[in-house]
């Protein structure tokens, strides 16, 4: 992936490198890791869960609120995220526990 200098990044993508974030996207899937870099076009995640919700019968609320109580399952190392597919992207701690 070729970074992007800290300093061309929006300053609200910025301050989420190093945490670990939920992102949603417009497909079935949600990722939750932690982020550690982003360019143009992807987000970059360590330590990651790539979730197809139709492989799970949980909707996408309930997945990510249990990863929150009970923890991120990783099934990547590092996961490359399209940036034209995520709908929001959420700080892991910033979930509503209730």
């Amino acid at each position: 992936m070729n970074r992007t200098d800290d300093h061309d990044l929006p300053p609200l993508l910025k301050q989420l490198l190093g945490q670990i974030v939920v992102v949603d996207m417009r497909s079935t899937y949600v990722c939750l890791g932690k982020l550690v870099a982003a360019d143009r076009d992807f987000l970059e995640l360590h330590d990651a869960d790539l979730h197809d919700f139709r492989d799970s019968s949980a909707t996408r609320e309930i997945y990510v609120y249990d990863s929150a109580r009970l923890g991120i399952h990783r099934n990547r190392a590092r996961v490359l995220v399209r940036r034209d597919e995520v709908v929001a992207l959420t700080r892991f701690f910033d979930i509503a526990e209730s």
